[in-house]
């Protein structure tokens, strides 16, 4: 059954065509994912096929009942008490201050406090913690079709089964999900290469005999020595015929030249160096450290003697709900770098420390991206250009005012801004919020090569996954090390888990081993069973042990 179905669809905002396609129908079932550059239109198509914003051509028809999960917009609570206690909302009805993540929550009870036959949902994870991020997946799963717009790619693996990319405008369709989407474009990446690189080889071989035959022509123009007249003429005959068989044939080499097809040379990843000497970086193992932090809001406890080392060269990533204090951990360290407030956090004296954090307090609207970057670079500008390309700010964009872009481009040029700085630690809080994910992956690598230390807070699994070597895990006003990734960490709590599961089941049959020993003394009892039942539970126990 067409539930959506949207027919030459134009939409332009000013001389900039967003977006121009000849149909996109949705069916029953549909579980669609769209992915695209900051920039590209994801949120204007999505505006469009739901008939909040008009195309200047073409038509949208809905058939059914549609609810929207918008990005930026903010709700009053109106979902039910068991989707409030689901979404940890209950306690919130009558508080008007919320979180960023609680914000989110609030729109996602709210979504599914009804039955949706089609739902959209505009990144709807944004500022979720794990928990939160788990909970809507689960949410999610149940619907039966939905278009969604999302950086988290495990979302887009795990809950889609179409991919509608969006590029210079156009839309493609994959039907598959992340993986297979990414699979198709390396591919296609693959095979424009082949095609390139067989067009230069096509180009030079026929450029190779231009020249050859060109020359063959200017070395039968010399007469040759000792040679009579009537002998001179008889050659000049000659060669001419075979200059002539020459030109035409070099004339014919020429004409499959400019005949042949020219193909572009795919976009390779730009490669990098920034030159992280030019920070003095500090040489200390213990960049930054506390051991009995303290800090509350009024009457609000957020950490009681919390102790926590920052190793140099480390990528930690700062993990915890919502509300545990992560933001708060970043602010107390950076203003302790400062010198604004004195919490018991020490920072070695050379650490020079950047702050990303969502206000984007660094960057100059009224000035150019260049301008912005250059400003407290101490790289070479051609680095700061590469910088700026490598995630993914085109030669365009370098030029605009920074209050001209998408937030999502600001993120970026804001992320720029301090990798070409003196700073040699980056802290960073929600650095992956509205970016596409492509500039997440790309943010991925340029930090995994980042040669200082790093401290982030990041709700994107796969981009924790990716980056962070070290944990600092906020629970219970404590702040707990590990030192590994997190695939490691999620590793050894199912370990945890299980043991725990295993040492409960050696308890219960312990229990009942006991039980069995006293009932045997009695005369009353079935003792051929319960020996039965005594051996079978040994058995048992050592194969647990």
């Amino acid at each position: 059954m067409i539930l959506l179905e949207a027919i030459n669809i134009k939409k332009s905002f000013g001389n900039r065509l967003i977006i121009a396609f000849d149909e996109l129908r949705i069916y029953s079932g549909d579980k669609i994912g769209i992915v695209g550059q900051n920039g590209s239109g994801k949120t204007t198509l999505m505006n469009i096929l739901s008939k909040e914003l008009e195309p200047d051509e073409g038509v949208v028809r809905i058939n059914c009942e549609v609810k929207y999960i918008h990005q930026l917009t903010e709700e009053d609570i109106n979902a039910d008490k068991r989707l409030l206690s689901e979404f940890n909302l209950t306690q919130k009805t009558e508080n008007q201050n919320y979180s960023g993540g609680e914000k989110t929550r609030i729109k996602l009870a709210n979504a599914f406090n009804q039955e949706n036959v089609l739902l959209f949902a505009d990144e709807p994870t944004c500022n979720l913690d794990l928990k939160g991020i788990d909970l809507f997946k689960a949410k999610l799963s149940k619907e039966e079709t939905y278009i969604v717009i999302s950086h988290d790619r495990s979302l887009l693996c795990d809950y889609c089964d179409k991919i509608l990319e969006i590029n210079d405008g156009c839309l493609k369709s994959f039907n598959g999900n992340y993986i297979f989407y990414k699979e198709q474009k390396e591919l296609a990446y693959k095979s424009a290469q082949q095609e390139y690189d067989s067009y230069i080889s096509k180009k030079r071989r026929l450029e190779n005999a231009i020249i050859d035959r060109q020359n063959t022509s200017s070395s039968m123009r010399k007469k040759p020595k000792r040679m009579g007249n009537s002998e001179a003429r008889l050659n000049k005959r000659s060669t001419t015929e075979i200059q002539k068989k020459v030109n035409r044939t070099v004339n014919s080499l020429k004409t499959r030249l400019e005949r042949l097809e020219n193909k572009e040379k795919p976009e390779e990843s730009l490669r990098i160096k920034i030159n992280f000497s030019l920070t003095n970086p500090p040489k200390n193992n213990i960049i930054i450290s506390a051991e009995n932090l303290s800090f509350k809001y009024g009457s609000r406890c957020i950490f009681s003697n919390a102790k926590f080392k920052l190793f140099n060269g480390s990528k930690t990533a700062l993990l915890g709900e919502n509300g545990v204090g992560k933001s708060t951990l970043l602010n107390l360290i950076y203003n302790s770098f400062l010198e604004e407030a004195e919490y018991g956090i020490k920072i070695v004296p050379r650490a020079k420390l950047g702050y990303f954090h969502q206000c984007l307090e660094n960057l100059k609207l009224d000035s150019t991206v260049l301008e912005n970057v250059l400003m407290d670079s101490i790289q070479p500008v051609d680095v700061v250009r590469m910088v700026l390309a490598r995630l993914l700010i085109n030669r365009e964009t370098i030029n605009k005012k920074v209050e001209l872009l998408s937030g999502g481009e600001k993120n970026k040029v804001s992320l720029a801004k301090l990798l070409v700085s003196d700073n040699n630690i980056l802290i960073l809080d929600e650095p992956t919020n509205y970016l596409d994910i492509m500039s997440v992956e790309v943010l991925e690598d340029v930090l995994s090569k980042y040669e200082g230390t790093i401290l982030f807070v990041s709700h994107d699994n796969a981009f924790v996954k990716k980056l962070a070597n070290k944990l600092l895990i906020i629970d219970q006003q404590k702040i707990i090390g590990y030192p590994g990734g997190l695939c490691e960490y999620e590793a050894s709590m199912r370990v945890n888990t299980e043991n725990k599961l295993k040492e409960t089941e050696i308890t219960i049959i312990q229990m009942r081993v006991t039980e069995i020993i006293s009932k045997l003394s009695r005369s009353d009892v079935d003792k051929e069973a319960l020996e039965e039942e005594y051996q079978r539970l040994i058995w048992k126990l050592r194969s647990l042990k």
